[in-house]
């Protein structure tokens, strides 16, 4: 029997499903502590002319998609017309059956425009005059903060560099007419990436903003615990890193540090032996001012990015062009969270404790042959500090579908406590992805039902209402402290 096209009951599969999450998860609030979004487009409250700018700008999701429908670079990135890059889009949307592009979006069709039925190429142009019709009549509910407050946000947690200088986050905050609390997250992967070609010039910059000039390892580690200070100071209490590879654990002295950054500031190549020993002593460091601050650490790594040298030349970064790694980071990542731990002895404010130089940290592979690896690595590191300190992270970016969050959350069920996972984030440039809350949230009910219909866990409304709101949302707040 055919069931009804995403209908209310999409993706339930049975009824303690229905209940689980109509009931208890459905309307809670959405934190979204890690996204893309621009906090300037947020405090001018950035309003849109038609449904492709909201939908297509910057979404490599929806881009790759079309590149492999067939679809010229002039519809995807280039200088066709708005209405032609929807009408592409939704020729190819009706191909992607089984993709997640094609239930999000219908999702947002579904949410924002009230729209029920498929887009594909018989209903574009349908679909292109309602959803720019809505977006006319009523470009305040249509327009950046308008959305978020349709989507019931409760906070968003932006992803700014060490030298930004967080205006906008201060503008929001002095904003009494907009409720929805807008913290930075701090992104240190330029700093540490002293093998980039602007390594140098970014130095200087992030002295700049810290109002000293860096000259070797002891000013460098300063003038990041004064930009530390700085976004503390505005609320930011996430810190997130961005790599290929999990460093590799080496022996190293200070001195040796700075000799490797005063090489790199002169100019001098550094060597991967040398660019591996900054990389592992720069992020222990970070990670030891995160604990002393109190602040949660993101690691995101098993990307190759940019693997498309003519497109990349062309279009440049972010653009679809990045892929799964497959190398084994499992060594590499339990070797660096030791490390971490161990410095907890060298850091100010801990080591009269004794306690831990690791901070509570998210833990995200792109490669989900990792999930069990990352899981048991967890295991070793959690301590009566916090509920769950080392947190494995939703499933992250190729994986944000149905089947990957499916063997995230089965994963962590196996080898960890699945009641206490953080749960869903968005790590979305576009301000109608909140509806991969509801995704994820609809997908989570299911996964619990599983289990008891499968009579592995014993139904209690009570409990398994309460797991389903805290994965929803109470984990995140309470492990965050917001």
């Amino acid at each position: 029997m055919e069931k009804n096209f995403m209908d209310e009951d999409f993706l339930l599969k049975n009824e303690y499903a229905k209940i689980l999450y109509h009931k208890y998860a459905e309307k809670l609030p959405i934190i979204d502590y890690h996204c893309h979004i621009n906090p300037q487009e947020i405090y001018e409250d950035r309003k849109f002319e038609n449904i492709t700018q909201i939908w297509l700008g910057g979404d490599h999701y929806k881009w790759r998609l079309l590149r492999a429908n067939g679809v010229t670079e002039e519809y995807v990135t280039g200088n066709a017309s708005d209405h032609d890059k929807f009408i592409k889009f939704a020729e190819t949307l009706e191909r992607c059956i089984g993709n997640p592009v094609h239930q999000w979006s219908h999702l947002e069709l579904k949410r924002y425009f009230g729209y029920d039925g498929p887009l594909n190429s018989k209903t574009a142009e349908k679909v292109w005059e309602l959803c720019n019709k809505k977006i006319k009549e009523e470009p305040e509910k249509m327009s950046a903060r308008g959305l978020i407050k349709a989507s019931n946000v409760e906070m968003i947690c932006t992803t700014d560099d060490p030298v930004d200088s967080l205006v906008w986050h201060e503008k929001i905050k002095a904003d009494s007419s907009f409720d929805t609390k807008v913290l930075p997250a701090w992104r240190p992967d330029k700093a540490v990436g002293i093998e980039k070609p602007e390594f140098k010039s970014y130095i200087e910059a992030l002295g700049k903003a810290a109002g000293i000039e860096i000259k070797d390892i002891v000013s460098l580690k300063k003038a990041l615990k004064i930009r530390i200070k700085y976004f503390a100071d505005h609320g930011c209490c996430i810190a997130d890193h961005g790599l290929t590879n999990i460093p590799y654990r080496c022996d190293y002295t200070e001195k040796e540090i700075d000799g490797i950054l005063k090489a790199a500031l002169s100019g001098s190549t550094v060597t991967p032996e040398e660019i591996n020993k900054y990389s592992f002593a720069l992020q222990v460091f970070l990670a030891g001012e995160y604990a002393a601050n109190n602040w949660v650490m993101q690691l995101h790594y098993g990307c190759k990015r940019n693997n498309n040298t003519r497109m990349f030349k062309k279009i440049g970064v972010d653009k679809g062009y990045d892929a799964i790694l497959g190398a084994d980071n499992g060594a590499n990542l339990a070797d660096f969270l030791d490390a971490c731990d161990l410095n907890g002895e060298n850091i100010e404010g801990l080591k009269e404790t004794g306690v831990s130089g690791l901070p509570k940290t998210i833990i995200y592979s792109l490669n989900p042959t990792e999930n069990a690896v990352i899981e048991t690595i967890m295991g070793c590191f959690q301590d009566g500090t916090s509920t769950c300190k080392l947190q494995h992270g939703s499933a992250w970016w190729f994986n944000d579908n149905k089947a990957g969050m499916e063997a995230q959350m089965k994963s962590l069920a196996n080898e960890g406590v699945l009641g206490n996972f953080v749960g869903m984030l968005t790590d979305s440039r576009s301000f109608l992805s909140y509806t991969r809350h509801e995704y994820f949230r609809r997908i989570m009910c299911n996964v619990l039902s599983e289990y008891v219909e499968n009579g592995e866990y014993a139904w209690d409304e009570e409990i398994l209402g309460g797991i389903a709101a805290d994965l929803s949302y109470y984990n995140a707040k309470r492990y965050f402290e917001l």
